[in-house]
């Protein structure tokens, strides 16, 4: 995984601390077209890798890379699934047969006769392979080398304890999608323990880390003795900037402290911003290799 990766929350209003500000972002991002011009914002500053939900705009901004490819051949999508608020929206709009053709490829009878079986039956894992392939037709054609499952499910799942719908989950997006699996949790540690259980190796687990515990499930005492255990698991940082209740040096002083650490997530939408965070990460980073040496 690259070490800088920019997130999505700002194009499509989300901000954890601010309503205002969310409903300026979403003014701000309402054309298509102002996001692309981040993306090429970040690129043009070293950001390669973009990490979205499947929200229906992504498709738009998709359809627009496809038509320059060879400016985009080095763009990375980590696509995160599902974005559930879609479907319930287009079932409004399209009914059920029209949302099943609108998101789910392939035969709609075929398909819906294998969702309609797999429900009778309880085979949650056949309706998992039907979701994922939902919410993964949208990146037809697109780099993707991580796709992770939202917190939303994976700590659902976690509490109901259906463990064995995490193992079918990394090994289909291993075998369909020649990706590695990614989990976002609010329980980095727990999450941990339960990979090494369940012997999923090294997973990629992405969760909010910053010094001040923000949407931190557990103490803060705990994630750092994590990241600094030899436990193997690559963990992603993410709302490092706890939405912007800790400046960037700050924030990023305290995560890139952990080597092991292996990429920060953050949102951005100017240049500076993007720039200053990609340089503190880099910067910091080093710093902290170089004092283990």
């Amino acid at each position: 995984m690259d070490k800088v990766i920019l997130g999505d929350n700002q194009f499509f209003g989300v901000n954890h601390l601010s309503d205002e500000r969310s409903r300026a972002q979403a003014v701000r991002f309402k054309e298509d077209q102002s996001i692309l011009d981040v993306l090429n914002t970040a690129k043009d500053c070293g950001v390669n890798t973009f990490m979205c939900t499947t929200h229906d705009r992504i498709a738009n901004i998709i359809a627009l890379i496809k038509k320059n490819p060879e400016k985009y051949k080095d763009l990375k999508f980590h696509p995160c699934m599902p974005y559930a608020h879609k479907y319930a929206n287009a079932v409004t709009e399209l009914g059920i047969v029209g949302t099943l053709k609108a998101y789910i490829p392939g035969n709609i009878l075929a398909v819906a006769s294998k969702a309609g079986i797999a429900y009778v039956r309880k085979d949650f894992p056949t309706l998992m392979e039907l979701l994922i392939d939902a919410e993964m037709k949208m990146f037809d054609g697109m780099n993707t080398p991580v796709i992770f499952l939202q917190n939303v499910i994976v700590d659902l799942l976690m509490g109901l304890g259906m463990d064995e719908l995490f193992v079918h989950y990394a090994e289909y997006i291993k075998n369909k999608y020649n990706a590695e699996p990614g989990f976002i949790t609010m329980n980095m540690p727990r999450m941990v323990d339960m990979c090494e259980r369940l012997g999923i190796k090294n997973p990629i687990i992405c969760s909010s880390i910053n010094k001040i515990g923000f949407r931190m499930s557990g103490s803060i005492e705990e994630y750092e003795e994590y990241l600094r255990s030899d436990k193997e698991f690559r963990p992603m940082a993410m709302q490092c900037l706890a939405a912007g209740a800790l400046n960037p040096q700050e924030a990023m002083g305290y995560v890139c402290q952990f080597p092991k650490i292996e990429s920060v997530l953050f949102g951005a939408s100017s240049k500076a911003h993007i720039q200053q965070n990609k340089d503190l990460i880099e910067q910091l980073s080093a710093e902290a290799l170089k004092k283990m040496k």
